[in-house]
Parts: structure tokens; C-alpha cells; sequence
């Protein structure tokens, strides 16, 4: 492959600054990996926004402010995807944190509402952008045992991959047949699962009772800012194992990803990026934008593009995707509003369910540790909480323990 004299392969020095990197003659943009992006961008979307919905609104958010952190954080992940991707031309692809809305759920409503909520997605962003300054910190987070971690993730996602259990019992006729939809799409077309569960939801409503969306303009999504709060009950219940959890399921395992496809990431670059735009839109309820671990390889992988050069294109055009998504996502949040609660819970639990399978499967792969793995897994998934503090912290804290006895 040839050179040119700006070290990119495929490059002209007369480009404009937007086509360099691109294949072919100027101005011919490659269909492979935009098409990777979008659908990078669909999955990662459809599969997660209905639980970044409900664990906002569990931890206080009104459904106006709910909107609010699901719009800022689109437009985060997409604004950070598109600048990363093109400073760097590598397919570094954002995300919120799946397994954090899952831990908000757990969480629950801390004392002080949601200004405190707000306060406690601050002080995580702050912890992951000094992550990116100060090495040491991330030395630490990594050194905490594999099986710990996912046993920790393992806990959280369990009570939420139960509600599709508890609503095919209860709404038989609403659930099961979105149930037989994702199983199905599941076994050929995987990556299509959720969004085809989720797509099977609508059916049935629309089939059931006519679909509201209600005047044009309550469907515009508005920045709705909430005054932050710190107290101890929010910052040890919330802000610490959210990071804790957003490190060791999104940040590293994304890295590694990245790594695995032959990229040199900017380790420093992405966590201070991720963690300042956090800082910043936790007023309006943005509480952790991270790298992407679950839909990483889509961007990432040799079918976004046999070429490696070629693949950040895919990265930018998911971010690209998710500042139209955000923008939809008043629709997004009517149209959740008019399923029952737990037909919402048990769509989040199916796109779960992978992702608890392998924390679980990781959390026991070792013989040595396993007890403290599965303490910390009881524990997480228990739900329980002492002197205002939650099941993560005290399960990391007895699996620690443990650990350290045995």
C-alpha cells in the first residue's frame, strides 16, 4: 500500500481535511464502514436507552429530566466518537454505561433525591478523568480481582434479567410474544435481538391500544438542569461503584478490544474526555459516557472494514447516528410511557442477559477466589443496604475480604 507525504494511506495533500484517510478518488466515501456505523449505532441505542430511562427515573428524575440525560448523553457520545475518531483515526467508539443504568436501577432513590443523584454522576466523572491523569488510579481499578468485578456486574444485572420472568407471569399476553420474537431473532440474527424485541413491543401495544404520542411540540427533547448535591449516602452509594463498575465493564474492556484489533489507543485522551464530559452533563442527568465495550467490535472489528485505516470512519458515523437518536429521544420516552413498567424492565432484562452470562461465566472461571466471587455476586444481587450505603459497595467490600482471608 502506498503513502503519502501526511503518513496516511490513501491520502492526497490537495484533500480537504474531512476526506484524508479516505479510500479511493477524493470525496468517495466507502460504504462498508458507514454502514457498520449505523448499525453500531441502532444496537447500541435500541438495546439500552429504555433502562437508561427507568434508572434515571428510579433515582428521582421526573420524565422531563429523564429526557434531558438521555438527549445529553447521545449528544456526548456522538460529539466525543466524532472527535476521537477523527483526531485519532481509530475506531474509538462511546457509549453510556449499560451495566451503570442497570446499578442505578439497584440503587435506587438516595437521600437527598435526584440533585444528590446528579452530584454522584459528577463526582464519577471527575474520578474517571483523574483516572486518565494519573495512572496510578488506573493501576488500582485494574488491580481489583477479575472475578470480583464481574461477580460485582453479575449482581447488579441479575434482579433486572429476572423481569422478563416476572412479566411473561403477570402480562402473559404482552410478554411472550416479544419473548418468542428476541429468542428467535436471537438464534439468526443476533446482534438484531433487542431491537427486534423492542420493534415487537410496539406491535403488540399498537395492536392492543392505540399509540399517543401527543402534541408535536412535548416531542422535542429539552435540557432540563438540576443544582447538584453531595452527600456521603449518594457519593459512597452511587458515585464509587458506578466508576468502579464503568472502569472495569466499558473502560478496560474496551481498551482491550481496541488493542486486540491491532490499535494503540489513547489511553490518557479517552479517559479525560469521557470523564470531563461527564462532569459536565451530570446537571442535566449525563451520568457516565465511557468507551464502548459491547458494541465496540462492530466498529472495530474486520467487518466494519477489511482495512484497519478505514474503520475510524465507522466509529464517527455511530456518533454521528447518536446525535439523531438524542434528538428523538422525547419520542423514545412517550413511547416507553405507554407500556406497563415491567414489560419496559423485562425488554432491559433480554438485552441483559448475554451480558450476565459472561460476567457470570468469568466471575467462576477460576477455582481460586471463586468463594469471594460468589459472596460478591449474592450480595450485589440481594439488593441490600446498611447506614445508607448500597448492595455494590458492601459486596465489592466482602468479596475484598474474603479474598484476602482465603
Amino acid at each position: 500500500m502506498e503513502h503519502s507525504p501526511t503518513g496516511l494511506p490513501g491520502t492526497d495533500p490537495q484533500d480537504p481535511p474531512g476526506l484524508r484517510g479516505l479510500p479511493g478518488p477524493p470525496g468517495r466515501i466507502p460504504v462498508q464502514p458507514l454502514t457498520a456505523g449505523l448499525i453500531t449505532a441502532v444496537v447500541g441505542f435500541s438495546s439500552s436507552f429504555a433502562l437508561v430511562l427507568t434508572g434515571l427515573r428510579d433515582v428521582g428524575a421526573d420524565s422531563r429530566q429523564a429526557v434531558s440525560g438521555l438527549l445529553l448523553l447521545c449528544l456526548s457520545m456522538g460529539a466525543l466518537a466524532i472527535w476521537l475518531g477523527l483526531r485519532h483515526r481509530q475506531p474509538i467508539s462511546i457509549a453510556w454505561s449499560t451495566p451503570g443504568a442497570a446499578l442505578l436501577v439497584s440503587a435506587g432513590k438516595p437521600t437527598g433525591g435526584y440533585a444528590a443523584a446528579v452530584g454522584a454522576f459528577m463526582v464519577c466523572g471527575l474520578l474517571l478523568a483523574v483516572t486518565g491523569l494519573w495512572p496510578r488510579l488506573s493501576r488500582l481499578v485494574a488491580a481489583i480481582p477479575t472475578g470480583l468485578a464481574t461477580g460485582l456486574l453479575a449482581g447488579v444485572l441479575l434482579p433486572l434479567c429476572l423481569a422478563p420472568v416476572q412479566s411473561a407471569f403477570h402480562l402473559p399476553g404482552l410478554t411472550l410474544p416479544v419473548i418468542a420474537v428476541w429468542s428467535v431473532l436471537l438464534r439468526w440474527a443476533r446482534r438484531w435481538a433487542t431491537p427486534g424485541a423492542l420493534v415487537a413491543l410496539l406491535v403488540v401495544l399498537a395492536v392492543r391500544t392505540p399509540l399517543h404520542l401527543g402534541a408535536a411540540g412535548t416531542l422535542l427533547p429539552r435540557l432540563s438542569l438540576t443544582a447538584p448535591t453531595f452527600g456521603w449516602s449518594a457519593l459512597v452509594g452511587i458515585a464509587v461503584p458506578l466508576y468502579v463498575i464503568t472502569m472495569a465493564s466499558q473502560n478496560i474492556p474496551g481498551l482491550a478490544l481496541l488493542r486486540h484489533f491491532g490499535y494503540d489507543p489513547p489511553v490518557r485522551h479517552v479517559l479525560t474526555a469521557t470523564g470531563l464530559s461527564t462532569a459536565a452533563t451530570a446537571f442535566g442527568g449525563g451520568y457516565t459516557v465511557n468507551l464502548a465495550a459491547i458494541t465496540a467490535a462492530l466498529a472495530a472489528g474486520p467487518d466494519a472494514h477489511p482495512d484497519r485505516d478505514r474503520r475510524w470512519i465507522a466509529s464517527v458515523t455511530a456518533g454521528a447516528c447518536y446525535i439523531l437518536f438524542g434528538l428523538t429521544a422525547g419520542v423514545s420516552a412517550v413511547l416507553l410511557t405507554q407500556a406497563p413498567p415491567q414489560l419496559v424492565e423485562a425488554i432491559a432484562g433480554l438485552a441483559l442477559l448475554p451480558t450476565l452470562g459472561s460476567a457470570l461465566s468469568s466471575s467462576l472461571a477460576e477455582e481460586k477466589g471463586r468463594e469471594a466471587a460468589v459472596l460478591t455476586f449474592v450480595i450485589a444481587a440481594s439488593g441490600v443496604s446498611a447506614f445508607g450505603i448500597g448492595a455494590p459497595v458492601w459486596a465489592l467490600a466482602a468479596g475484598l475480604v474474603l479474598r484476602a482471608l482465603l
